[in-house]
């Protein structure tokens, strides 16, 4: 009798490309190496209780080291840095409003949004941590593991160090993941950019105790939830690289970039920061200025109390918006591949007139007093869709740093040919989530809008 000679049994080589091991960390949910995401809501309560919040508005009289320019009118800081509130004069050639003027928010400075990555057992996991913001609707939310202004980092306020700054500002200490100039919202920004970083920590890493460990999955798990993920998390994980995985998209990558170069190209317009107190139609009080006809946003004032910030105290101004935004993306399958419609959307601020931005992107009840032939397309499809189509939906909060209570319903719709056709209206064009993935490795051609909804596919809190 012969024996056989038994080989050894050989697992599969694990993939250890960089879209291979995000893909691994957005399917692992429920628990990691760190906190089991049925533990979080009882962790985040807990950071709450650990520290005195309060925010409190009062009348610009009370700003400290805040005041409005004798000539200009601008509202700014007395050490010439963090932001100022100027106004600005929009001139566009197209559409129901070609010419306005309004407050802004004049940033110039460059900030970082930085997560930090580590592998635990074979799982990339972010640190994440539980962040106080002035504006957030429930104050504490998850945010990036950096999320600092240059101001801040440089310690202008002369408070306390940034945490984990240096791995975003030392490149021997982490592998770059990810890195971008982003815009923020253009509507209420003059120029404004952030660097999006994703960086993988090189050796141990220190845990305090406002921060956690969570996979992508995790985190996808919590972007289902109402005002948990803040604005700056979710840009910065829009910027994660998937990889190509764009076969079958109904145009090609060309012909998107042609597209957008087309869409950049066709408007006559023109925005220029002009005097504060030379905006028309806004009125300034001792509490607010405000739109004469009452839409849009105030500008007011808050004092500030947060035990685990750089500064445990401080005033500034804020923007306010009038009401609830909807925010949308209506979706279709083209030869099984999934698509969503993306909107080449002016905004005032935008560095380059054009970025891609969500299908819906309104306030509804700044659009109430126009005639129906002016009203946004698709606004009413997202405001009455059938909740049978929906695949997504959850209220997020913007930017908590300036703004206050600003949030929108963030939703992924279902459409058809006669709802949303295969040939769209002049500036809209199908595209597959991963081209819009392509397109956020570089600077300026998806919005913060269009990035948040981009995260909740990335993450897996929603699938096509």
């Amino acid at each position: 009798m012969t024996t056989a000679t038994v080989s050894p049994k050989l697992s599969p080589r694990q993939d250890d490309t960089l879209p291979a091991r995000l893909a691994r960390s957005a399917a692992t949910t429920r628990s990691g190496a760190g906190l089991r995401s049925e533990d979080f809501p009882d962790w985040l309560a807990g950071r709450g209780r650990a520290n005195r919040f309060r925010v409190e508005r009062i009348p610009f009289a009370d700003l400290q080291g805040w005041s409005f320019d004798p000539v200009t009118g601008n509202l700014g800081h007395e050490s010439g840095k963090f932001f100022t509130v100027e106004g600005l004069d929009v001139r566009v050639d197209q559409g129901p409003f070609r010419h306005w003027r309004q407050p802004v928010i004049r940033q110039p400075e460059v900030g970082i949004l930085g997560i930090l990555a580590k592998e635990f057992g074979g799982v990339l996991h972010f640190l994440m941590q539980a962040k106080m913001e002035p504006g957030n609707r429930n104050l504490l939310q998850l945010s990036p593991t950096v999320q600092a202004t240059r101001s801040n980092y440089t310690k202008v306020h002369k408070g306390a160090n940034v945490k984990y700054i240096e791995y975003f500002t030392q490149p021997e200490r982490g592998r770059v993941l990810a890195d971008a100039l982003q815009s923020e919202h253009g509507s209420w920004f003059y120029r404004k950019s952030n660097r999006n970083m994703i960086v993988e920590a090189v050796g141990d890493v220190p845990l305090d105790d406002d921060f956690c460990w969570l996979t992508l999955g995790q985190i996808g798990e919590l972007l289902r939830l109402d005002n948990v993920v803040n604005m700056d998390a979710r840009t910065v994980l829009a910027c994660a690289p998937l990889g190509d995985t764009r076969q079958g998209a109904l145009h090609s990558d060309t012909a998107l970039r042609s597209w957008f170069t087309t869409e950049r190209s066709r408007y006559e317009f023109r925005a220029d920061c002009v005097p504060l107190r030379e905006v028309s139609g806004w009125t300034r009080g001792a509490d607010t200025i405000e739109h004469e006809h009452g839409r849009y946003f105030d500008v007011l004032a808050v004092q500030v109390e947060a035990g685990n910030r750089e500064v445990t105290g401080w005033t500034q101004p804020l923007f306010e918006p009038r009401g609830l935004g909807v925010t949308a993306y209506l979706t279709r399958r083209f030869d099984g591949v999934p698509h969503v419609l993306a909107h080449a959307r002016v905004e005032g601020g935008f560095l380059d007139t054009v970025e891609l931005g969500p299908t819906v992107q309104y306030t509804p009840g700044n659009y109430d007093h126009l005639a129906a032939s002016d009203r946004p397309p698709f606004l009413d499809l997202a405001l009455t869709a059938d909740p049978a189509r929906i695949r997504y939906e959850a209220v997020h909060s913007e930017e908590g740093g300036r703004f206050l209570n600003a949030e929108s319903r963030y939703l992924l719709i279902e459409a058809d040919e006669s709802e949303a056709p295969t040939v769209p209206p002049p500036g809209y064009l199908w595209v597959t989530p991963a081209q819009l993935n392509s397109l956020t490795q570089h600077g300026h051609y998806v919005n913060v809008q269009a990035r948040s909804l981009l995260a909740c596919l990335n993450t897996g809190a929603a699938e096509l």
